[in-house]
Order: C-alpha cells, then sequence, then structure tokens
C-alpha cells in the first residue's frame, strides 16, 4: 500500500500536469480578434504622437479637444451597441441628431432650457418609438424602416427653420451641455463617462443586456425560454432615438447653436465605432468599452488628419483604409479547422 505522503506526493503531481496542461489551453482560447480595437487605438495613438510631436497632438488641449469632439458619437454608439448586438439597425441616428437638435434650440428661445432640453429628448423617444413599432408590429426590416424615417426627419429638419441656424444664448445651458468644465475636466467627458459606465453596467450584468444578445443571437430560441424579443427590440431602437436626441442637445450645447446639418457624418462614424470595438453587425455579441475606443479611434484619427494638413477628400480616403482593415481584422470568419 502507498504511504499517505505518497498519495499526497502524486496527486500534488498530478494537480501540477493539469495546471500546467490548462494554460496552453487556455491560451488557445484567446480570441485575438477581441483585442484588434485596442491595438489600433495604441498604434494610432504611438504613429500621431512621433509624426506630430512638433504640432501639439499630445498636448493636453489637443487631447482635451480630441474628447469633446467624441463624445456626441461616444453617446450614440453606446446605445448603437444595444442595436446590433439585438440583430437590428438604425439609420436615422443623423436626421434625429440634426431635428433634436433644432428642436431644442428653438424652443429653448421662446420656452426656457428647461422645456428645450425636454423637447428635444421627446422628439428622439418619439422617432424611436415610431421606428419600434414598425418593426415589431409590422415586422418590417429595421433597416428599411430606419432608411425611410432617416428621410423624413432629414425633411423636417430642414423644413422648420427653413435651412437658417438657430442661436443658443442660454449660459446654463452652455455650461452643462457643452463648454462648461469641471476643473480642468470638460463637462462632456462626464457625459461620456456617464453613458459608458450606465452602459456597460445594464449590458453586462443586468438582465435586460442578457436578453439583448440573447435575442439578437437566436430570436427564435429567446422566445422560447420566454424573453419578449419584440418588446426588446422596441427597447433598443428606443433608446438608440433617445441617445441621438441627447448627442444634438450635446452639439446645441459645444456649438452654441444649431442648424440642419448636424450629424449628417455621424453615422459612419459611430457604425463603425461600434463595429471596430467587436460588436457583431448580424447581433448575438457587443461591447460598450470596445465602443468607447472604436469613438476615440475615430475622433483621434480625424484629428490627426487635420493636424497634418491633409484635405478633406484625402481624410476621406485614409478613413476608408483604416475602416476597411480594422472591420475585416474583426469581422473575418475564422478558418474551420
Amino acid at each position: 500500500m502507498a504511504l499517505p505522503e505518497q498519495v499526497r506526493e502524486a496527486k500534488a503531481s498530478r494537480a501540477g500536469t493539469g495546471r500546467a496542461r490548462s494554460f496552453p489551453a487556455r491560451l488557445r482560447r484567446i480570441e485575438p480578434r477581441q483585442y484588434v480595437v485596442y491595438v489600433a487605438f495604441l498604434l494610432i495613438l504611438v504613429f500621431f504622437a512621433v509624426t506630430l510631436r512638433d504640432d501639439g497632438f499630445l498636448s493636453q488641449t489637443n487631447l482635451l479637444n480630441i474628447v469633446r469632439q467624441t463624445t456626441p458619437v461616444t453617446v450614440m454608439a453606446v446605445a448603437v451597441v444595444f442595436v446590433l448586438s439585438a440583430g437590428e439597425i438604425d439609420l436615422s441616428l443623423g436626421s434625429v441628431v440634426a431635428l433634436s437638435a433644432l428642436v431644442t434650440a428653438d424652443v429653448m428661445q421662446r420656452h426656457g432650457a428647461v422645456l428645450g432640453v425636454g423637447a428635444g429628448l421627446g422628439i428622439g423617444l418619439g422617432i424611436g418609438a415610431v421606428n419600434g413599432l414598425f418593426v415589431t408590429r409590422l415586422r418590417l426590416p429595421s433597416f428599411l424602416v430606419t432608411l425611410a424615417t432617416m428621410g423624413l426627419v432629414a425633411g423636417l429638419a430642414q423644413s422648420i427653420t427653413n435651412l437658417e441656424s438657430v442661436a443658443v444664448d442660454n449660459d446654463a445651458f452652455v455650461k452643462i451641455f457643452g463648454s462648461g468644465d469641471v476643473g480642468p475636466i470638460p463637462g462632456l467627458v462626464f457625459w461620456a463617462l456617464g453613458a459608458v459606465v450606465v452602459g456597460h453596467f445594464v449590458f453586462r450584468h443586468m438582465r435586460f443586456g442578457a436578453h439583448v444578445v440573447a435575442t439578437g443571437d437566436n430570436a427564435a430560441a429567446a422566445r422560447v425560454t420566454g424573453i419578449r424579443v419584440n418588446r426588446v427590440k422596441f427597447a433598443v431602437l428606443v433608446l438608440s432615438g433617445a441617445s441621438a436626441a441627447l448627442a444634438g442637445i450635446l452639439y446645441t450645447g459645444r456649438l452654441q447653436g444649431a442648424n440642419y446639418t448636424l450629424g449628417s457624418s455621424d453615422l459612419l462614424a459611430v457604425i463603425a465605432a461600434v463595429v471596430i470595438g467587436g460588436t457583431r453587425l448580424f447581433g448575438g455579441a457587443g461591447s460598450v468599452i470596445g465602443a468607447l475606443v472604436g469613438s476615440l479611434i475615430m475622433g483621434m484619427l480625424t484629428n490627426g488628419l487635420i493636424l497634418w494638413g491633409l484635405s478633406t477628400q484625402e481624410q476621406l480616403i485614409a478613413q476608408g483604409i483604416l475602416l476597411l482593415l480594422a472591420i475585416s481584422l474583426t469581422l473575418r470568419e475564422p478558418k474551420s479547422q
């Protein structure tokens, strides 16, 4: 018979072997594509820091400007993580930004900041609810529904002010939603961080987030388990509309005015930030933190190319190349074994 000491040594030897074998197994289970966005962020940051070191790219002022400029995109990107993860898409974001901004500025001039902000958010919630009802009640594809509302809302934004800009002179509103600072930190940073923290917590740690992922992964299976799929889809589209409205209000505060062109280029930036950040375009997986990093990548790229002196056309070419590379690395299916 084996002595007790020998038995313990044998068990310890087997445990050590198991741990040694499990480490390579854990390494093999790591999915490199999950970290593409972080590697891309570091590479772009280092590249511009070296090439633009004499142009102040890493100066505090410039870095804070990047954060200010990307805050509306970050806010919308958090909501779009939920939308794409649920297997839907919202193409009306940019139009909602413009209409909400114009309504906020117009109502504020006559009735004050509180009603102005309420009216702007109401526009976003209302358009999101309309999109959600068409998708869930009439069972129409969200791509077509939001494509239609994109054109409709854009037309309304251009008509309500006859293509004219609306100025804002409410100092309290501007400080809260735009150019105000808390010490050395821009107030817009807190809007972006607030959206990311709340979005990440809901997506990762609450039942609603799990229902969103399950709906996007397999809607039929989600229904069988008792998830109200239509309610989830309706909720994420309303959330998307509300985020676009908030982005429009933040634009109004930062620019101290609104016009119908606000948000016109945000749709591509938002979807690119979300997809680059690791959210599956066809549902079932998402990352709020990845979307934040993706939006910062877009902001750094735009800022760096401007400091580099590139024309608008050259900036579009460079952005297209980066997006193609990043999305290819993120979405390319692995080879079958």
